[in-house]
């Protein structure tokens, strides 16, 4: 990637054309390669692990020239083991299991629901988990605003192999470009801060403009998601560690099936083809001889070197691909929430630079979004500033000890701090408002009471049940005389000083 800078100053002083979308296709070649490589070998494609594409292994026969037929190269098994597979899921799971929360300041309402509308309409649950996936698989992933057809602000997730991010930071480039083939005809958009220019190579072969237009944004739409700033995959440093516990794996399984075909050896007689033809029958060896033997020539395996070399292999491949094997029998104890993070830390420090470089993308994305919708919503192009982005690792709750440590920190931090820390609150905000209600339905905080002729708080005791029952003067509604009413917590009790009449009357 770092190559493509040379194009930036050429675009600068020349703009886009076909030659040079072309020479920047013909320059990303070989990153395209490598990331569709690494996707095939994610899906586990026939053409994506090296073990998929093994032959069996020859041997040239110098002594016997060809009088003995070999039977050990009948059995080649390719047995993939996915550790790149799960080195990602792994990584998604912890970090993308909960969704990104995205926050804004409550008092913005305004803001508050467009933010909450964007998010519903572009499925962004999916789509960040997913644009997490290919940035740990291929090294970054790319994502693009734009307008669809019914004029509402979108967002799409790009095959990284198909995009080109030219400029000094990937999240936000200065220019952008998509290429992609369709119906063996190769399409590309080259995006900058306010045009998208079409391009097409037919059957001529020649890549040649067609269109232009406008993207309705301030800023380049096509923007990308690095993984780390080698922009390099989760599984990429290890991927020959893999492929050896492939052919380990693999050639065991050979043997051991080839136990089948191991040579039959008869000592001390010989067998004519009679003799053969009678074994195929009765399935019966006769011995007459003190030394005869029947046997089968297999090779000795040393299953415990190949154990301790597979073994080897997998906790290599773990520790430097920074994963957890999480069928640890460690896992499966009580662990402490500090043991627990100790043996995830190397998962955790990775986590930990993916989540700053993804925040870094999101707040980008949304100061292309804003600059729409300060031109038809009214808002603030600075107001992408008040979005707020926080991640959440999934892993087993471990409910008593979060519930004790936080009684233990009551009153010594804030209550949203404190809210904050237990795993199964989603929201804090709406945490501390159900706490609030409650308060008011079921503890100390109920509303204040009013006087219904003078609007006036009724005096409360501690615990906020009224002290004593006020009195005043009404109108009886009986027969319009004096009524003394007095006013309680269940309603209004009048007694007329004129006819004598007493009733409780419901607020």
């Amino acid at each position: 990637m770092r190559k493509l800078i040379q194009f930036k100053e050429r675009i600068d002083q020349n703009g886009i054309d076909a030659q040079t979308v072309t020479e920047i296709i013909d320059a990303h070649r070989s990153d395209h390669n490598r990331m569709l490589k690494l996707y095939q070998r994610y899906k586990a494609d026939l053409d994506g692990p090296a073990i998929f594409s093994r032959t069996a292994m020859k041997y040239e026969d110098f002594e016997t020239v060809g009088n003995i037929r070999r039977l050990d190269d009948k059995v080649n098994n390719r047995l993939n083991n996915a550790f790149d597979v799960d080195i990602v899921d792994t990584k998604i799971g912890y970090l993308f299991g909960h969704p990104i929360s995205y926050d804004v300041d409550e008092t913005n309402h305004k803001l508050k629901e467009e933010i909450d509308d964007f998010l519903l309409r572009n499925n962004m649950e999916d789509s960040d988990s997913e644009c997490g996936k290919m940035a740990a698989i291929c090294g970054y992933a790319a994502r693009l605003a734009y307008i669809d057809t019914d004029g509402f602000e979108r967002v799409k997730n790009i095959d990284p192999w198909e995009a080109v991010l030219i400029g000094d930071e990937m999240h936000e480039p200065d220019y952008s470009l998509r290429y992609f083939y369709r119906d063996n005809d190769l399409y590309a958009e080259f995006y900058d801060e306010s045009r998208i220019h079409f391009f097409k190579r037919g059957k001529e072969g020649q890549l040649h403009k067609y269109d232009e237009k406008p993207h309705m944004f301030d800023h380049n739409p096509l923007f990308g998601i690095p993984n780390n700033k080698e922009l390099k995959g989760d599984a990429e440093k290890v991927l020959a560690l893999i492929d050896a516990y492939d052919r380990t794996l693999s050639d065991a399984s050979n043997e051991i099936e080839q136990y089948r075909l191991a040579y039959l050896v008869l000592r001390g007689m010989g067998a004519d083809e009679e003799t053969l033809a009678n074994l195929n029958k009765s399935g019966v060896f006769e011995l007459f001889g003190e030394n005869d033997d029947v046997r089968y020539l297999t090779k000795d395996i040393n299953d415990q070197m190949i154990e301790n070399h597979l073994n080897r292999l997998e906790e290599n491949i773990l520790r430097f691909a920074k994963s957890v094997n999480f069928t640890d029998e460690s896992f499966g104890t009580q662990l402490s929430g500090v043991a627990m993070r100790f043996k995830i830390m190397a998962l955790e420090n990775k986590c930990i630079t993916m989540e700053r470089k993804f925040t870094a993308a999101l707040r980008y994305q949304f100061k292309v979004l804003f600059s729409a919708w300060a031109k038809r919503k009214g808002f603030s192009k600075e107001d992408y500033l008040k979005v707020f982005f926080s991640f959440k690792r999934n892993l087993p709750a471990n409910l008593l000890d979060e519930a004790q440590t936080t009684a233990q920190l009551k009153g010594h931090v804030s209550e949203k701090t404190r809210l904050g820390l237990l795993s199964f609150v989603d929201d804090v905000d709406f945490e501390l408002n159900e706490m609030q209600k409650d308060a008011m339905l079921y503890g100390a905080q109920l509303e204040p009471l009013k006087d219904p002729l003078n609007e006036e708080e009724l005096p409360k005791e501690e615990g906020g049940a009224v002290a004593e029952p006020r009195e005043s003067e009404k109108p009886c509604p009986q027969c319009g005389g004096t009524g003394k009413i007095t006013s309680n917590i269940t309603g209004d009790r009048i007694q007329c000083t004129k006819c004598k009449g007493t009733g409780v009357v419901a607020r």
